[in-house]
């Protein structure tokens, strides 16, 4: 019991430091990749950069008095300045340079001539023009170039195996691959451990700078070797650092990012695996290293398939979705339009319900102002009738004293004084001047704002003042009595003791000088004084 408690615990530690690691691992691959990205966008930057490069050399071509060996020097820059960037005009240089190096009479210079341009000639695929090459300088060969013309002889076998798609080439490659390992030293047997290979890898990755080709290729190497091992996040990592430097060498022959598609694609990852597989394709193409064209083409449309079948089933379920989307957005217009009508229906009747409640607050208080105009009327009412009977009352005293001043002339038998005062008319025309003085007094108290209110229906150069001491006029006195109802000139005649004709022609006066319509004028005397409505 007691061995096993502390046996359990290491397994849980052991357990939690893989975990840990492989998050860190994921969260690292994660970063790698938006690196990655960026630099697949702005590829451009870098492939200008080595265009400057490039312009310097032709630059240094175009000098005047070049020896041929410089001349040589320049285009052998030029050639590994092109190769993996534009193979067509590497090519140009390294056939520049082999012609340079024969007509020097160089050995050395024509075989590195040579066998640069045999690994060229392979990259395109000219298999037949390499192999003739590599021929040719066999008996030739300089010492110390044995192991690049191996190396180059292996290569060709492997661009032969790709373009021609059979086994033997294979089998040759296998023969120039032991005469390099008996050059280089090493035992037919050997062979090292993956746990070797993996040291030697790292060791010499972290001994080449960062973002140099060297540091690509074993990049590109140590994410092989994790990816034979089954360790893919390893071999993602390696794969997108080896990308990222090819990018920023503008190396357009760059495996790197093809196996990391193939990675990607395997893990059904197929949207960056497709991305991948585009910015590969588009690197061998501008390069036109047909040997890489030719091996990721059947890779390539797989992949490309499995993406656009994704993307076909995406696109249906989109358009499942906008179908539902767009369902559900008629739906949503028509609730919310029957909303709107609602809320527009309710402010209304709120509307109208306030406006209604203003109209009702108002006409209570019209209706509380024309109730106290009413008991004011009604007061003025009780006044002038009292005042009417007590006018009633003093003419019939005086009729009656009036009567018994006669009776008593009659009696003293005093024709002539009875006589002079039945002909007299004083006693007529006082009455009918106090009588006229008491109806100016009476109009007025009822209407105090008559004669403003009727000069305003005049032009204002016709209105009417009445003369100092009296309250009306004639001409007041006729529309006076047309405000209180009596619109008979013959009425109006009778009761101001005039002719009929002095009526009319007062009140065709008066029309005339009208401000407004003469028809209307004497319905807006009617109006003078009244109780109005305020309408809103």
């Amino acid at each position: 019991m007691k061995l096993r408690k502390p046996i359990f615990l290491l397994r849980s530690l052991l357990l939690s430091g893989m975990a840990v690691l492989t998050a860190c691992g994921r969260n690292d691959t994660a970063t790698l990749e938006g690196e990655l990205d960026y630099m697949i966008r702005n590829k451009r930057l870098f492939d200008e950069k080595k265009e400057e490069r490039i312009d310097g050399f032709r630059r240094m071509l175009c000098m005047t008095r070049l020896t041929p060996e410089q001349e040589y020097a320049i285009n052998d820059s030029l050639s590994e300045v092109f190769y993996k960037y534009r193979l067509d005009s590497a090519i140009r240089y390294g056939e520049r340079n082999l012609e340079l190096a024969r007509r020097l009479g160089d050995r050395e210079r024509c075989a590195s001539a040579a066998i640069r341009l045999a690994r060229f000639y392979s990259s395109r695929g000219a298999c037949i023009e390499a192999r003739q090459l590599l021929d040719s300088i066999r008996r030739e060969l300089p010492p110390g170039f044995l192991e690049l013309y191996y190396r180059t002889y292996i290569f060709f076998y492997d661009c032969y195996g790709v373009f021609s798609g059979s086994s033997r080439p294979t089998n040759n490659r296998a023969v120039y691959r032991d005469s390099l390992r008996r050059h280089l030293g090493i035992p037919a047997n050997t062979s090292e451990t993956r746990e070797q290979a993996e040291q030697r890898l790292l060791n010499q990755l972290t001994q080449i700078p960062p973002g140099t080709p060297d540091y690509a290729m074993i990049a590109n190497s140590l994410g092989s070797h994790y990816r034979a091992n089954g360790d893919d996040w390893l071999a993602k990592k390696y794969y997108t650092l080896s990308a990222i430097a090819d990018i920023q060498n503008a190396t357009k022959e760059n495996d790197a990012i093809l196996s990391l598609a193939k990675v990607y694609f395997d893990h059904k990852d197929y949207s960056r695996a497709y991305k991948y597989t585009q910015s590969a394709l588009e690197d061998a193409l501008c390069s036109n290293m047909q040997f890489r064209i030719v091996r990721m083409t059947e890779l390539a449309s797989i992949i490309i398939a499995s993406h656009q079948d994704k993307e076909a089933k995406t696109k249906v379920k989109l358009q499942h979705y906008l179908i539902l989307i767009s369902v559900l957005s008629a739906v949503l217009i028509l609730l919310f339009v029957f909303v709107y009508k609602q809320v527009r229906k309710l402010s209304r009747v709120r509307k109208e319900l306030s406006g209604t409640n203003a109209e009702l607050a108002r006409l209570n208080i019209e209706l509380n102002e024309i109730n106290e105009q009413l008991s004011d009327a009604n007061a003025v009412k009780v006044q002038y009738i009292a005042r009417f009977f007590d006018l009633c009352s003093m003419y019939i005293d005086k009729m009656d004293n009036y009567r018994k001043s006669l009776k008593k002339l009659a009696q003293e038998r005093q024709p002539d004084e009875l006589y002079r005062r039945l002909k007299s008319t004083s006693m007529l025309e006082n009455e009918q001047e106090e009588l006229f003085r008491n109806f100016d007094e009476i109009f007025l108290n009822l209407y105090p704002t008559f004669i403003e209110e009727f000069n305003e229906l005049l032009v204002e150069s016709e209105r009417i003042t009445p003369k100092s001491g009296d309250l009306l006029n004639k001409e007041l006195r006729i529309y006076a009595l047309i405000r209180l109802g009596i619109t008979d000139s013959v009425r109006i005649a009778s009761f101001l003791r005039c002719s009929l004709s002095t009526v009319y022609n007062y009140r065709t006066r008066m029309r005339n000088r009208a401000a407004a319509s003469r028809e209307d004028f004497e319905k807006k005397v009617m109006k003078i004084g009244g109780i109005h409505r305020n309408d809103a």
